[in-house]
């Protein structure tokens, strides 16, 4: 696997809090990978990290380069939306694509025309006069019309209704990703991305708690609803969560045989957010 991002014992200190504790990853190209966790986890400060925002212990490498020490160059091949960028309100639309095709040598003025033409943006328009999710599918017209290998996408339709959040991601996988491209998001609207993701990775106070393929999560995971009646049995084969659902409960096992758990309960594969929810308890 050709890894976009290699890290080993990355640890971020913020004077007593540990914020990244030991973490260890690899993301390979042609992958979406979706960093689940709480609020506080270190989702955005491993972002951070990833991009040369900030220092760190440890060893990283994205694309190759060292973040703290080749941030310029890193940038030509990366692109990043997040819930808290910015554009300047007084620009209008038209003057954001010149001034990125006079900054930026990877990007493609015509694309992103293309792509805006698809929206109700209008060129005219300043960013004062858009609405957030307006602003949010501005931010990646440019991001998808930058040449970039490996986009970062931190909770990037935090605050959208669920038409803008659908689009948003129909457009990413439509417009954006291919084979020679890497996605690496943080969302905790983890149901719109399950179907999008290839690779799951949980972090927990710093700490990663999970890491595997999309393939290898519904190989390892099984969810078994349990009447009252076969409740005790079912707990001898060891869950690793339980809870209520109507009428008796429902059990998540990791490694287990699903021709083993059918006599106690019907089973199934869990969501994304139930078997975070698991993880996180």
């Amino acid at each position: 696997m050709n890894a976009i991002v290699k890290a080993r014992g990355l640890s971020k200190q913020y004077g007593n809090f540990r914020a990244l504790d030991n973490v260890s990853l690899n993301v390979g190209q042609g992958r979406i990978v979706g960093l689940i966790g709480p609020n506080g986890a270190g989702k955005t400060t491993a972002l951070r990290c990833l991009l040369g925002l900030s220092t760190y212990d440890g060893e990283l490498s994205v694309l190759g380069k060292n973040p703290k020490l080749e941030r310029m160059h890193l940038l030509r091949d990366v692109a990043y939306i997040a819930d808290t960028a910015v554009l300047p309100s007084w620009i209008k639309v038209e003057q954001l694509l010149e001034y990125m095709a006079g900054t930026h040598p990877k990007f493609d003025r015509s694309k992103a025309q293309q792509f805006l033409d698809q929206t109700e943006i209008m060129m005219n328009s300043r960013v004062s006069q858009l609405s957030k999710g307006m602003v949010t599918q501005l931010h990646l017209a440019l991001a998808i019309s930058i040449d970039a290998k490996f986009l970062v996408l931190d909770e990037p339709t935090l605050g959208l209704d669920i038409l803008y959040r659908k689009r948003f991601y129909e457009q990413l996988s439509n417009d954006y990703f291919d084979e020679g491209r890497t996605i690496l998001i943080t969302t905790h609207q983890v149901e719109e991305v399950e179907q999008l993701l290839t690779d799951l990775i949980f972090i927990k106070q710093g700490r990663i708690v999970m890491d595997m393929p999309m393939e290898e999560v519904a190989e390892s995971f099984i969810e078994m609803e349990v009447q009252e009646e076969q409740l005790e049995a079912a707990r001898a084969l060891k869950p690793i969560s339980e809870r209520s659902s109507l009428g008796g409960k429902v059990l998540l096992f990791e490694n287990a045989r699903a021709s083993d758990l059918r006599e106690f309960g019907r089973v199934r594969s869990p969501s994304i957010a139930d078997l975070f929810m698991a993880k996180m308890t």
